[in-house]
């Protein structure tokens, strides 16, 4: 069964929100450690939806700004000196009627992009933070019990991290009711 577009777009608004981002980052330790601070949140985790950044040509002294093909950026900022830290995280849920390389070609195209020098466009509520590109960026995939288990298979051997997510009672309870409406 494919993933229906309903699981893709409760992620996708479900992470947008800091303390969504960091339960899924617990799912990942490793990522969870590179927070700055637990007791901070909010100040600690930017995540930015749909994210765009502005790359900068420095040798032609011109720059573009670009939608990236991920899902979620996690910035991490450390609260005392309100300012981002060395490591980002790009967040891939996979879409509805995705296939492996589509899913991978996301990430390799943020992989070239963030190659350049680049800063993030961020939201208004931490604009006056210093956005410059990271030293690592750090992909992270959800999947869900839907996909396809030859992309599970696929970024399992191209060494890349990810996590299942299963929908919550009350997703499924939606589901279920338009399902049930179409018969």
């Amino acid at each position: 069964m494919p993933v229906q577009r309903s699981l893709y777009e409760a992620s996708l608004s479900e992470y947008s929100n800091h303390i969504a981002a960091i339960a899924l980052l617990k799912q990942h330790r490793p990522y969870l450690e590179m927070i700055p601070s637990l007791r901070r949140p909010s100040e600690s985790v930017i995540t930015i939806p749909l994210p765009i950044v502005r790359l900068r040509d420095i040798e032609a002294k011109t720059s573009q700004t670009r939608a990236l093909p991920c899902d979620i950026s996690i910035i991490m900022c450390d609260p005392e000196w309100k300012i981002k830290t060395g490591v980002e995280i790009l967040l891939f849920i996979h879409r509805p009627h995705e296939d492996f390389s589509d899913l991978l070609g996301r990430w390799r195209q943020c992989q070239v992009w963030l190659d350049k020098e680049y800063e993030w466009i961020m939201p208004f509520r931490h604009s006056h933070i210093l956005s410059e590109g990271a030293n690592t960026v750090y992909p992270l995939f959800v999947v869900f019990n839907q996909t396809s288990e030859r992309i599970q298979r696929g970024l399992i051997g191209a060494e890349l991290p990810f996590v299942i997510q299963t929908p919550t009672t009350l997703e499924e309870e939606e589901y279920q009711e338009s399902y049930s409406s179409l018969d």
